[in-house]
């Protein structure tokens, strides 16, 4: 690939961190400040967006802030892989930030001004993820991701909120200097680099117990993706307000944690190395464990966002696995379901929000009959919960078609079997939600005037949904994306 020095992609980050300004400029000028949300949500889009032609060109972009140590850089680097993550980022970010507006005036919840900051801190810093050269680059801005969602978790500052938080901190941060950092430092004491690069940079430069200790550490440092049992912080993170659940936790932050695991395999270790060394079926046998415990946690949780939240901890592994399977199909479902988990986590969390704001109901089983009432919202539901199953025609079933057909190209079949049965737990988890909502009766005295939620909070959950089943039909720039990336 051809990679051009260009303004562009620090541009991309930079406009959201700058936009916390005007932001907390405008704090007594509410309808200021959720303008000024939108349009730099809408802008960084199409910064985004317009470096999408070149990337599916075959080019990319570059821009080097500084030298940090001989041949590390902070430096930015736009190549298929972080074009795809930052595409799915940005324009889900301006999905949620008409949601919040919606959601935070409904309930009028306090420092709204702090929580627009905050999200718009959290984007920059998950594009600047996606658009790091190195790891030294990425990890910075993982560690940005971290403090500036922290707020937002806390959101509440009750005493749950605050312990959430500890917790929140002790898990994403603890793991990243305890295990990631060393995992870092020992990979430029061998290899003289940390860029990202086509096929790795390890082969060769250790031996086999040391790159799977390499290995180890960075999967058990990026614990913003879930693996057990450095899967906690998630469902504790619930506490915050609902479109911080909806997209940093089933876009953002959880996506930051597996797209900087799939970085590792793809452009630090590299497939072939792994292939070599059997370390792909041990961390796809390792992943697997995560699948199944999460989803038959979440068959047993009445609180429709923790059952989320542990759905998502289940779902963040069939990215990892798909990538650890190191088969063409496994790689590229693993990566598409980045993708078509983000459309369908984010559309399950945004309709669990206007239920809260329309009802006050936060419990499946205080959901009787709701869907009645409330027939657009539990209808993006039922379409992001057929996206999450993996049944056609919802974007889901492309990538899980994709892991199945992976896992028959790896000659596992413990995986496959894995895979199948999971999907069910997936349907066992979710399908009684919507028959409760549609089909059973209210109890005595339940409230018979509920009506949708306001229209900033419904309008985000129908495109999302929407987007899901657009993304069924039309994956071609995503499939590009992501062959380009497995392929360079």
């Amino acid at each position: 690939m051809t990679y051009t020095p260009s303004l562009i992609p620090l541009a991309a980050v930079l406009i959201s961190m700058l936009g916390t300004i005007p932001i907390m400029l405008s704090d007594r000028r509410p309808n200021l400040r959720e303008s000024w949300t939108l349009l730099i949500a809408v802008g960084k889009f199409l910064l985004v967006a317009s470096m999408l032609p070149s990337v599916l060109a075959g080019g990319g972009f570059t821009f080097t802030l500084f030298e940090v140590i001989p041949g590390v850089p902070i430096a930015l680097k736009v190549d298929p892989l972080g074009m795809f993550f930052a595409l799915v980022a940005s324009f889900l970010w301006i999905c949620t930030s008409a949601y919040s507006i919606g959601y935070m005036r409904t309930l009028q919840e306090h420092a709204q001004t702090r929580y627009f900051a905050s999200f718009a801190l959290a984007i920059s810093a998950t594009i600047g993820v996606a658009f790091s050269a190195n790891l030294l680059t990425m990890y910075l801005f993982y560690e940005v991701l971290s403090l500036s969602t922290y707020p937002l978790v806390t959101h509440e500052q009750n005493a749950e909120a605050r312990r959430s938080g500890r917790k929140y901190l002790t898990y994403i941060l603890g793991t990243s200097i305890g295990f990631a950092l060393p995992a870092i430092i020992i990979t430029y004491s061998i290899a003289g680099t940390l860029d990202f690069t086509a096929g790795g940079i390890l082969a060769g430069k250790a031996s086999p117990a040391l790159l799977g200790l390499i290995l180890c550490l960075f999967v058990a440092g990026f614990a913003k993706s879930g693996i057990m049992p450095f899967h906690g912080w998630l469902p504790a993170a619930m506490v915050a307000p609902t479109p911080v659940s909806s997209f940093l936790h089933g876009v953002a932050v959880v996506k930051v944690g597996v797209f900087s695991i799939v970085r590792v395999i793809l452009d630090i270790f590299g497939p072939d190395l792994l292939r070599s060394l059997d370390y792909g079926v041990i961390l796809s046998y390792f992943v697997c464990i995560t699948i199944l415990v999460a989803s038959l946690v979440a068959l047993t949780q009445d609180n429709l966002k923790r059952r989320l939240a542990y759905s998502t901890v289940g779902q963040l592994s069939y990215i990892v696995l798909g990538v650890a399977l190191l088969t063409p199909s496994g790689m590229t479902g693993g990566v598409l379901h980045i993708a078509m988990h983000a459309f369908g986590k984010i559309t399950l969390f945004l309709c669990a929000g206007a239920i809260y704001v329309a009802s006050h109901k936060k419990y499946i089983s205080q959901m009787d009959g709701l869907g009645r009432q409330m027939p657009i919202t539990f209808g993006a539901f039922f379409l992001g919960a057929l996206s999450i199953i993996g049944l056609p025609p919802l974007g889901g079933f492309i990538s899980k078609w994709n892991l199945v057909i992976g896992a028959v190209e790896a000659d596992q079949l413990p995986i496959l079997i894995i895979l199948l049965c999971s999907s069910l737990l997936n349907a066992a988890y979710f399908l009684p939600i919507i028959y409760r909502a549609f089909f059973a009766q209210p109890a005595a005295g339940v409230e018979p005037t509920i009506k949708e939620a306001p229209i900033f909070c419904l309008v985000p959950l129908c495109v999302t949904a929407i987007g899901s089943v657009v993304l069924f039909f039309y994956p071609d720039v995503f499939l590009r994306l992501v062959k380009l990336a497995i392929l360079n």
